[in-house]
């Protein structure tokens, strides 16, 4: 598809870069080279709403559950005990093919001995509203699970396992993609102590305990129940923003790949690309424009007490980037942007992410709509609904984590 005009219409340009990017990632495209031999298919676990379109035979064969992400629920632990127990029983002789990609943290949840749903469900939203990077979040996940952090893949033994994995987190490390369920983990029962009491979080007194004496280790690297595995990157955040960048040039701009890796609170990155932006407006550095300037990774987003009775806001993390991008871009002239997390949902929302123009901050003044109130309670789903300007895809049926794409001219 030919790329739209970015001089006359910056918006639909910037779409056409995520969409590019999200086709990169989807495993229609990319699955099939990775396969072995083909096993009889068994179980796979969605987030609600995100069933792609299949062919009769796989319906046949694929029994699909779906579950909620990112905090779990019911349907989420009952399909995780039904593939545990799938697990069980196999020789060496089987194989076991795992598609794995981002989510499955919450998607499939099986809770370590002592802890019910709705413990791991208050955990989770605690890790959620506190500002833990994804490794540390699933660090605390992998020691307080039945299945993740390699576990899954101990129960398979001694069956030969093949992961198939989407990346969705920064540096691509498949131990940290989903929780790990089919890899060794190299973190600790102490590493996870250390994050949960660098971040105020509560467990019960007994799994606390169970923690400190290491009887929730995970198996860890070398250890013969992963000997044959294989595991096989199938799309990364990286290969999504190339596939952007290569779009760009091809409608005659500039295209630079800041990283796939960036982390931090959204609101601060935000304010970070707001200043790069600025001086690309205004002194060509460090590139010269006109130009578009990508970044990928997952950022985090604190979420702020609000006085009692006061409704919090709506958003997520690429919401947020945009606030703080547009708080510090303040108006200015000749740059747009684009970020969206590749699933399609920024959160919990209905909305992939937002958009961001010279008139942002002038539109929602007009409307008597102060940015800095809208940070203040987290609302960026409430600032960019009324104007207008949310990215909204539904599920894209993948997931390589955020896009970012500032358009300079």
């Amino acid at each position: 598809m030919t790329a739209p005009d970015p001089a006359t219409e910056p918006h639909r340009f910037l779409e056409h870069l995520y969409h590019a990017a999200v086709r990169r990632a989807l495993p229609l495209h990319n699955t099939a080279a990775f396969l072995p031999p083909p096993p009889k298919g068994r179980l796979v676990v969605t987030r609600y709403h995100h069933i792609p379109p299949r062919p009769e035979e796989l319906k046949k064969r694929i029994e699909i559950v779906e579950a909620a992400h990112p905090v779990p629920d019911a349907a989420g632990l009952e399909a995780a005990q039904r593939i545990l127990a799938m697990a069980h029983g196999l020789t060496q002789d089987d194989l076991v093919l795992c598609l794995i990609s981002g989510g499955g943290s919450a998607l499939l949840t099986l809770p370590a001995e002592g802890l019910t749903l709705e413990d791991k469900q208050r955990i989770n939203k605690q890790l959620l509203n506190s500002g833990a990077n994804i490794a540390e979040m699933n660090c605390v996940r992998k020691h307080l699970s039945r299945i993740k952090g390699g576990r899954l893949a101990a129960a398979c033994a001694p069956a030969k396992v093949v992961t198939l994995t989407i990346s969705d987190v920064p540096g691509d490390d498949p131990s940290i993609i989903a929780s790990g369920p089919t890899v060794p983990d190299a973190t600790s029962c102490a590493d996870a102590i250390a994050i949960l009491l660098r971040y105020g979080i509560a467990v019960p007194g007994a799994i606390m305990s169970l923690l400190e004496q290491g009887a929730l280790e995970t198996p860890k690297p070398g250890e013969r129940i992963f000997a044959g595995h294989e595991v096989h990157m199938i799309a990364t955040p990286q290969q999504s923003l190339e596939a952007a960048a290569r779009e760009a040039r091809a409608a005659g701009l500039e295209a630079h790949i800041l990283s796939d890796e960036i982390e931090g609170e959204s609101r601060e990155i935000g304010k970070m690309h707001a200043a790069l932006a600025r001086a690309v407006a205004h002194r060509g550095q460090p590139f010269r424009k006109p130009c578009v300037i990508l970044s990928g990774g997952e950022t985090t987003v604190t979420i702020r007490k609000q006085p009692e009775g006061t409704v919090r806001g709506r958003g997520g993390r690429a919401g947020e980037f945009c606030m703080g991008l547009a708080q510090a871009l303040q108006g200015q002239a000749g740059v747009w942007a684009l970020a969206a997390d590749t699933d399609g949902i920024d959160g919990v929302e209905d909305n992939a992410g937002a958009f961001v123009a010279p008139e942002t901050l002038s539109r929602a003044l007009s409307l008597g709509m102060k940015i800095d109130a809208y940070l203040d309670r987290n609302d960026a789903y409430g600032y960019f609904r009324q104007l207008d300007d949310l990215v909204i895809t539904g599920p894209t049926h993948t997931n390589v984590n955020d896009f970012r794409a500032m358009l300079v001219l």
